[in-house]
């Protein structure tokens, strides 16, 4: 009886530890394949990208006017036709394929059950349905706060390239008659 506990507490044990090292595993390739199926990416990515096209719509038009230039008559229908086909032409599934070896890198085999566990409840699918309009309503939300930004920086780096310009060494100058 009591090598039969012994059998019995060692198959706990080891089946523990085979639960643990499976969750610890690499991620295998058909999981990550798995997962990205699951969240949609294909779908998600091309919607990201669509919800993203106001914004940069606005940002062309902000920066016509900026230069001083009028956005042309034609701007609109070309602009949607240089998006739709970028959209078209992407190599989707190259992408796909680049990207699972990341997947593979960062997660393992636990985490990935545990995400594609997530993106498989309503509230994850919720998620992945929202993420593009999130995306795109947060890059128009945040685009005059960018511009600006970079407007600022642009002035403060053309100063300073300006100042560096001004305390440098003519060429013609010997560097050692400064010391």
């Amino acid at each position: 009886m009591k090598m039969f506990w012994i059998a019995a507490l060692c198959l706990v044990f080891s089946a523990t530890g085979l639960a643990q090292t499976a969750d610890t595993d690499p991620a295998t390739a058909d999981q990550v394949e798995l997962l990205l199926r699951t969240m949609h990416s294909h779908d998600m990515i091309q919607r990201t990208m669509e919800a993203m096209l106001k914004p940069m719509d606005q940002m062309f038009h902000d920066q016509f006017r900026k230069d001083g230039k009028k956005v042309p008559a034609d701007f609109e229908p070309r602009f949607t036709k240089m998006m739709n086909d970028m959209l078209t032409n992407m190599p989707w599934e190259q992408m796909t394929q680049a990207t699972v070896p990341v997947y593979q890198k960062h997660f393992t085999n636990g985490d990935i059950n545990n995400l594609i566990a997530f993106y498989s409840t309503p509230t994850g699918q919720k998620f992945l349905h929202e993420m593009p309009e999130v995306t795109g309503e947060g890059m128009q939300a945040m685009m005059p706060i960018m511009l600006k930004y970079m407007s600022d920086a642009k002035a403060r780096m053309q100063q300073q390239m300006k100042d560096m310009e001004q305390s440098a060494p003519k060429a013609d100058q010997d560097p050692s008659a400064q010391q």
